[in-house]
């Protein structure tokens, strides 16, 4: 079959750009990122920014990501499940919203890449091997555990009469329950040396928080540290019993002081999860995860709401307003 000049030619510039095509197509592959989410009340606002960050880094749903989502609220069971389904799904990335999802994915893959928002302190809880070389396993904490004695001393310094302070956990899922948790450690010693007496609540459904706040509350000078992630309408009954005990509330989720929390002093996981993106990023175009060093938060907005404050009989001192991000009246 003998070939013609012309005919020659084109098959010459097929030939030439079938690597552009190549290179074209394989830019445009589609990445798959597997979002797991657990406890936690920023997460929708969380993974709304993590989107639009992913998006103005060049990853674009539809065009060239994929992102699958689990969500299993403050279920233990429903969390290690949904584990289980996205690990099987063998994604780019996952991206874990609070430490215990990070610790349900890790349990179950050590080599796809796992980025975290949140979850006390990645060491401590044995969540990578080093701060500086992790594993498969990287991200921005929030480092909860450093910030227990300041929740203590605030709460001292709004309550002058504080003799005792509860710390409200669900043992199954928090990060508190763990074995030498540094959040319960520090806060036990920032209470005893203000003589306030630290007292551990563990409370797994709306029964028992009832049961355990109504006990608490029968002896005066109390206040309540949320410590832990709650389902919604467990976090509603807490606050709602505070309220109604004339109990003092400290946690570190900005978002529901606006919901009646008295305060909230703890990361800005907004701008830990617009960080965190950043990783995933890096991570899709080829970076490792042991590349790329665990990080903190760095800002830390206390926020107070005066509404709350002036329903069950306190004053905030000026001093203390004066340091406040956020003022709720």
């Amino acid at each position: 079959m003998t070939i013609g000049r012309r005919e020659f030619i084109t098959l010459l510039g097929g030939a030439a750009a079938w690597p552009l095509a190549a290179r074209a197509q394989q830019a445009e592959r589609v990445r798959r990122i597997g979002m797991l989410t657990a406890g936690g009340l920023n997460i929708p606002i969380e993974q709304a920014v993590a989107r639009e960050e992913m998006a103005k880094l060049g990853w674009v749903e539809g065009r060239n990501l994929r992102i699958d989502v689990r969500a299993s609220g403050a279920d233990a069971g429903h969390l290690a499940a949904d584990a289980d389904e996205l690990v099987n799904l063998r994604p780019d990335v996952i991206f874990a919203f609070t430490g215990a999802a990070a610790r349900a994915a890790r349990q179950r893959t050590q080599t796809i890449p796992i980025v975290f928002v949140g979850g006390g302190d990645p060491a401590e809880n044995n969540l990578v091997g080093a701060i500086a070389r992790p594993t498969n396993v990287t991200g921005f904490a929030n480092n909860f555990a450093s910030l227990g004695g300041r929740w203590v001393e605030l709460l001292k310094q709004v309550a002058s009469r504080l003799t005792k302070v509860a710390s409200v956990f669900d043992p199954d899922f928090a990060l508190f329950a763990l074995p030498g948790s540094g959040v319960r450690d520090v806060i036990g010693k920032a209470a005893a040396q203000l003589a306030i007496t630290a007292i551990n609540m563990p409370v797994r459904n709306l029964d028992e928080i009832v049961r355990a706040i109504n006990a608490f509350a029968t002896e005066p000078n109390g206040s309540l540290l949320i410590t832990g992630a709650h389902p919604d309408g467990n976090i509603e009954a807490i606050l709602g019993l505070a309220l109604q005990h004339r109990l003092p509330t400290m946690y570190g989720a900005g978002k529901l002081v606006a919901e009646g929390l008295l305060m909230s002093n703890g990361p800005d996981l907004v701008d830990v999860a617009r960080r965190a993106s950043s990783y995933v990023d890096r991570i899709l175009r080829g970076a490792k995860p042991s590349d790329l060093p665990v990080q903190y938060a760095t800002n830390f907005p206390l926020v107070i709401n005066l509404k709350t404050a002036k329903a069950i009989g306190l004053e905030i001192p000026t001093t203390v307003l004066a340091r406040a991000d956020e003022v709720i009246e």
